[in-house]
């Protein structure tokens, strides 16, 4: 057996008061323990039993789920950004495509008749600077 399989205590659930609660959650917080390596430490037998504390009791905001990018432009280099780029710019082309068949089918099919949006008039004061 390891050593810390020795030292180990399996625990009840009746067993876990609030002050030990409280105790790993900060634990884990500060990052000297993940959520895995504070469950076997400490015997706890649930999965997910540190989790909920996590939840309930600890500092973090859990509300919204953590969203993970792969491209960090700090991280990628040039090809992989120019990739990255050519990639939105192709979803965006063909977005664009499906709002142009969309209206068309609209105004073919339906007789609607889709109004356009005009920019805006400039104002005097935008015009060219002699």
């Amino acid at each position: 057996m390891k050593n810390e399989e020795k030292n180990s205590i399996r625990r009840s659930q009746r067993d876990y008061s609030l002050a030990f609660k409280l105790q790993i959650v900060s634990q884990v917080e500060k990052g000297e323990l993940t959520y895995k390596q504070a469950q076997k430490h400490y015997g706890i037998q649930g999965r997910s039993t540190v989790l909920v504390w996590l939840r309930k009791l600890g500092n973090l905001d859990w509300s919204l789920p953590k969203q993970y990018t792969m491209d960090n432009p700090r991280e990628s280099s040039p090809e992989q950004r120019i990739k990255a780029l050519e990639k939105a710019l192709k979803d965006e082309q063909d977005r664009n495509l499906i709002y142009k068949t969309m209206f068309d089918i609209m105004q073919k099919e339906y007789g609607m008749i889709v109004p356009k949006k005009y920019l805006p008039k400039q104002s005097k004061g935008f015009g060219k600077k002699d």
